[in-house]
């Protein structure tokens, strides 16, 4: 399971690289979601995945470990947030300079 994880965590960052390199502004800002979905997905698995059972820890301790919950919960959020502001930044430049290309922006 960790495996097919892995992969998929590797196809998101490869596909949000490869969006975050286009010239269009939306297209980046899926690239930036994508990449922050690769790194939530990163961090969960780093939490360790069981099949079927409780997310208890088995090392003498019954108790389920908080802290990648914790990191995930809270770069949802952030991610969120950033999205959110990239968004609204894309919309206010397509209305002030007409153009959502990157390379028209920079002035090349």
């Amino acid at each position: 399971m960790e495996l097919l994880m892995i992969a998929v965590i590797g196809i998101l960052f490869g596909c949000g690289t490869y969006l975050l390199l286009q010239a269009h502004l939306l297209q980046i800002i899926v690239g930036l979601a994508l990449f922050s979905h690769g790194a939530n997905l990163a961090l969960m698995v780093s939490g360790g995945l069981k099949r079927g059972g409780p997310p208890l820890l088995t090392i003498g301790a019954p108790y389920a470990d908080p802290l990648p919950q914790a990191l995930i919960l809270t770069a949802i959020v952030i991610s969120f947030g950033v999205t959110a502001f990239a968004l609204v930044l894309a919309f206010l430049t397509k209305q002030v300079c007409v153009s959502n290309d990157v390379d028209e922006l920079a002035g090349g």
